[in-house]
């Protein structure tokens, strides 16, 4: 094997252009295939984080049936306080959660007491929204997240609402309200803070205390319409859904079916077709290294064959077997296949560290997002040993037609 292996160098040696050109074409494809897959991952990191981390959650829990009508924000599917308390057990019970909020989320009229608009508004738990998603504070554009995110009598408004309206941090503001029973109600309040926009249901939504919220509608017991989930490790989405599912399970409605439902934010958010569409691109990249280096390899091996039937005939009757001379064909492909992964993984990885040295700056709702590519290491091995197999399998039919070559009629070959 390893006199295989010297030739085989020695003959990819002998025709150095040709193997030049053809490491050449499968560098430049495992550069295009890494590179793409660590800007993208990364691009798609970031927003998904932007996403989560300030207004979604990585999870929900809402009443079954909420979801689907969650355009109306229907107060009639809010979890009842027994709901809230089992939820709330079986989030203390699993060790993936680090976070949770209860929100009660509600249609109302917002006046500057000249002009009147609609507005969505969530009520929420100041310090545990904070501790569920980090980044909403980080969206203020005016004002500041006093009490942890925002005091009693005081509300965050969405910078759209905000520059139509003209309104300023201090400024009063009247929110009516109608409750379940359809009598209104109104309250008002102090702008606290504006809210940056971000892509997304609730990008555009304002916040008050939950305390508010209640007393807003009227409440005659503490009802909430979700709870937002923040996990430990994002990568443990699907995991953790069915673990909470199955702790919920037992929760039953009249119909004894399951009372509540959980979401993952892939449902909730649109950014998940565009997550998704990423993930597509990548597979297309990948099939595109495939034929990068299948066209490449079975070209300069089936060249290599045509041009050394001589040699291929010599060494046939001196008593070389066939199975030899696959075995060799396929070295030098195996070879080729090595030595363009070796050159581009190391390519790429130079080409990361400079992108990290000096990193790639986009605006996302008037955020700087700095992107901060990375290869993982399972990627590497997959890809570099998808183009090693492909080279092999490009230098299969070759290696075959010179193995079963007679070697007088390959002589005679001028």
């Amino acid at each position: 094997m390893l006199k295989i292996l010297k030739l085989a160098a020695r003959n990819l040696a002998r025709y150095w252009r040709r193997t030049l050109l053809t490491a050449g074409l499968i560098i430049l494809g495992i550069v295009a295939v890494l590179l793409f897959v660590s800007v993208s991952g990364s691009f798609k990191g970031v927003i998904v984080g932007q996403i989560t981390d300030s207004m979604i959650g990585h999870l929900q829990v809402h009443r079954k049936g909420y979801v689907a009508s969650i355009d109306n924000l229907p107060l009639n599917l809010n979890m009842k306080p027994a709901q809230i308390e089992k939820v709330e057990q079986a989030l203390g019970g699993m060790k993936d959660i680090t976070a949770w909020s209860p929100r009660l989320k509600l249609g109302a009229m917002f006046s500057n007491f000249t002009e009147t608009t609609n507005i969505r508004l969530n009520g929420v738990i100041p310090e545990r929204e904070a501790a569920t998603v980090p980044l909403l504070p980080q969206r203020l554009v005016q004002g500041s997240a006093a009490n942890g995110l925002i005091e009693r009598g005081k509300m965050l408004v969405p910078e759209i609402l905000a520059k139509g309206m003209k309104l300023k941090v201090g400024d009063t503001v009247v929110l009516v309200a109608t409750n379940l029973d359809g009598s209104v109600n109104g309250k008002t309040f102090v702008v606290q803070g504006v809210l940056g926009d971000v892509t997304g249901p609730g990008g555009r939504d304002g916040y008050i205390h939950l305390d508010d919220a209640r007393e807003l509608l009227r409440m005659t017991q503490p009802e909430v319409s979700e709870i937002a989930i923040r996990l430990k490790n994002p990568k443990r989405l699907d995991r953790a859904k069915t673990e909470l599912e199955q702790a919920l399970s037992g929760i039953r409605n009249p119909q004894d079916q399951p009372a509540l439902e959980v979401h993952t934010w892939e449902g909730l958010s649109p950014f998940a077709n565009i997550a998704r569409m990423i993930d597509l691109l990548d597979v297309f990249i990948r099939v595109m290294l495939v034929g990068i280096v299948l066209i490449s390899v079975m070209n300069v091996m089936m060249m290599a064959v045509y041009e050394r039937i001589r040699e291929i005939g010599t060494i046939s009757a001196i008593g070389t077997p066939p199975r030899r001379i696959l075995g060799l064909f396929l070295t030098e492909g195996l070879l080729l296949g090595l030595l363009g992964a070796l050159i581009g993984t190391l390519l790429s990885l130079g080409l990361v560290f400079v992108l990290n040295f000096w990193p790639l700056h986009f605006n996302f709702a008037r955020q700087v997002i700095q992107l901060a590519p990375s290869i993982a290491l399972a990627d590497i091995l997959l890809i570099d040993a998808i183009v090693v197999a492909v080279a092999v399998a490009a230098s299969l039919q070759p290696a075959w037609k010179a193995a079963r070559m007679d070697p007088i009629e390959a002589l005679r070959h001028v």
